[in-house]
């Protein structure tokens, strides 16, 4: 297996957590987060009904290990503002993921870029557009466009 391959198994992954999302968190997006460690998926998380956590807040709150060469992988650009919940990029800066992959920027004027623009600004790698297609395909009609 490529090492390609392996990353869009894992965000292939996050894909079949978004699914899981669906309809609870309308009318947030439904998204999914993987936590890989050492080759190892060891935490998972998918949007909640609002007001909860969202995907990325979900993995962390439930990983209890080091964070130190963690990859996550995440279907849509985490969010940069504080709305019902925290801001998800926020949140994986202070827990310091290694890298980052995210399949799709936020088309919400609010995000858009935004949520990238804090992690690489934290010193975070991020890397945009794995199973990209896919992920649009999936998340286009929950997706707010502004």
């Amino acid at each position: 297996m490529t090492d390609g391959s392996v990353h869009e198994r894992y965000m292939r992954k996050a894909l079949e957590l978004s699914k899981q999302a669906l309809p609870g968190c309308r009318p947030n997006p439904p998204v999914g987060c993987v936590f890989v460690k050492d080759g190892e998926i060891v935490s998972e998380g998918f949007s909640q009904p609002p007001g909860n956590h969202h995907a990325e807040a979900g993995a962390i709150a439930r990983y209890k290990g080091s964070y130190d060469g963690l990859v996550a992988y995440v279907t849509l650009e985490p969010c940069s503002f504080q709305g019902r919940t925290p801001s998800c990029a926020k949140a994986l800066v202070k827990v310091r993921p290694a890298k980052v992959y995210v399949a799709i920027l936020d088309p919400d004027t609010r995000n858009s870029g935004a949520g990238i623009k804090i992690l690489q600004d934290a010193g975070i790698d991020v890397e945009v557009g794995l199973c990209g297609e896919d992920v649009s395909n999936f998340l286009k009609p929950y997706l707010i466009k502004n």
